[in-house]
This record gives C-alpha cells, sequence and structure tokens, in this order.
C-alpha cells in the first residue's frame, strides 16, 4: 500500500499547530509571569546588563525555557504548513515508476503536476472547492484509478459524453478514427516485451483535438491488449498510456471519474535512472 502523504503532512501540520496554540492560551502565560518574578528580585539591574549577569541568567533561563515538544513545534509548523500548502493547492513533485507513458514519460523521470489546473481542491478529501478548468483531450493527467487508492499518470482520451473506442491498435473517438501519422520504427536497445513475441516498437505521432504527441505500439499483431467500446457519463474521463500495448489503464478498469482527479503534469524537472540525477530530459510535458 502506498504512503498517504497528504494525510501525514495533515497530521503533522495540525499537530504541530495545535501545540502552538496551546502553548500560547495556557503556558505562555505562567512563563511571563515567572520571568516578571525574576526581574523583581533584580531591580537595580538595568536591562543593557541582564545579559552579562550570569546570576539573572540562570534564573531567566530557568523559568523562560519552552518544553522541547512545545519548542520543536514550533520549529517545524512553518515549514511543514509551507509544504503541506504548495502540495495541497499549488505544484506537487510525482517520480514516474513504470513504462505506461513511454516515449513521453521514462522510468525515474520526476514530474510537477498543477494541482489548481483542474480546480482547487481540500487536500486529502479531494472535494472541489473552487472550479477553475476541467480536463482537455491530449493532457497529462494524474489521478486516482477507480479501484485503488493509489497515484496514476495517463493520458486524457475521452471526456465526458464521448464515445470510446480501442479495436486492432486503433482509437477511435466519436466514430472518427485519431490520425496517426509519421510512424517510424524504434531503436531496439534492450530486450523488451514487444521483441519477445517477435515484433518491435513503433512510434507515431497521434493527434488529438488540437495537439499531437508520440506514442508506442507493437507491431505484432494480436498483442494489442484489451479491446472495447465505452460511453463516457457526465463527470467521466478515459485515460490510455501512450504505451499502448503495455499500460494497465481504463482499458482495464474504466473510466475515471471527475472527483478522483489530482492534477495536471506539465514538466520533467529531473531524471533519475543511475547513480547520479540527470536533467537532460527536463522540459515541458506534450
Amino acid at each position: 500500500m502506498d504512503i498517504n502523504l497528504p494525510l501525514i503532512l495533515l497530521l503533522l501540520v495540525g499537530g504541530t499547530g495545535a501545540v502552538w496554540v496551546y502553548d500560547f492560551i495556557f503556558l505562555r502565560k505562567p512563563r511571563l509571569q515567572a520571568i516578571t518574578g525574576v526581574n523583581t528580585q533584580f531591580p537595580d539591574l538595568a536591562d543593557a546588563e541582564k545579559p552579562n549577569n550570569e546570576q539573572y541568567m540562570k534564573a531567566y533561563e530557568a523559568v523562560a525555557a519552552e518544553p522541547a515538544f512545545v519548542e520543536y513545534s514550533k520549529s517545524f509548523f512553518p515549514v511543514l504548513f509551507l509544504v503541506f500548502f504548495l502540495r495541497s493547492f499549488i505544484i506537487e513533485p510525482f517520480q514516474i515508476p513504470s513504462e505506461s507513458m513511454v516515449p513521453t514519460l521514462e522510468v525515474g523521470d520526476f514530474i510537477a503536476v498543477n494541482k489548481f489546473a483542474y480546480g482547487v481542491r481540500l487536500p486529502v478529501f479531494r472535494n472541489k472547492i473552487i472550479p477553475i478548468g476541467d480536463p482537455k483531450r491530449g493532457d497529462v493527467m494524474v489521478f486516482f484509478p477507480p479501484h485503488e487508492d493509489r497515484y496514476f499518470i495517463k493520458r486524457v482520451i475521452g471526456l465526458p459524453g464521448d464515445k470510446i473506442r480501442y479495436e486492432d491498435k486503433v482509437l477511435y473517438v466519436n466514430g472518427k478514427q485519431v490520425e496517426q501519422s509519421n510512424s517510424k520504427r524504434e531503436p531496439v536497445t534492450e530486450r523488451n516485451r514487444c521483441v519477445a513475441f517477435g515484433g518491435h516498437y513503433q512510434l507515431a505521432e497521434e493527434r488529438l483535438g488540437d495537439e499531437s504527441h508520440v506514442m508506442r505500439k507493437c507491431s505484432v499483431a494480436g498483442r494489442a491488449g484489451p479491446e472495447g467500446t465505452w460511453v463516457l457519463s457526465d463527470g467521466e474521463y478515459f485515460m490510455m498510456g501512450d504505451n499502448r500495448d503495455n499500460s494497465s489503464d481504463s482499458r482495464v478498469w474504466g473510466p475515471v471519474p471527475e472527483e478522483r482527479i489530482v492534477g495536471k503534469a506539465f514538466a520533467v524537472w529531473m531524471h533519475w535512472g543511475g547513480t547520479l540525477p540527470s536533467f537532460s530530459r527536463a522540459g515541458s510535458i506534450k
């Protein structure tokens, strides 16, 4: 099971914030009163002389010291709150764990996801509180699939109300075949699933709406993966990986409900596939 980092951050922010408030309401006043008491013991000592007076400083530090749990909470709360706010409402980093979006995204790519592109949502609960925009056909989107609470990243193929058909490696949207052009053979750098079946991977430009992207498919007939026809209801999106013959997506577990959207992936900012990180793949996601 994946770690629920948003929930952990929420609990940490809430816990450290609660300690800060508790200290302000219940513990701070007695400390201030004790400090006043220490000052009354040294009526002839000027403020400028106090830091250099060893006896005064010992008495002062004994009553002014915050409990350790309060001190740590005050130190960590601002940092935790900033991280929580940025990850929840602005931008969140993810690492690509599988080949389902090859060639657009490689295993080991670190991507940035816009958390407000499709509306501002409450962290953890994922309820949309401020509508801003909707997914567009061709967007690369992070979401939770309908069958589990684990982050997935795929491309938006179908929008609410669309009819999607995938047959013999050909994609149809609302009865119209999606255009593919500039098909070429992918160089074989290592043994892969397609080669194992006696074929080779082909790369082609696929056009969805006004934008195009490069997708990948195996040349071997009969290795097309799940096929079928799907009609989307309101608030449903059909997701597919760019690596068409090696992707678990809406062809397997169905459309993604709107309430399970996380955000729009817009950039690769680092790649880490070996011992050292690389920035050679940094750039926008198409």
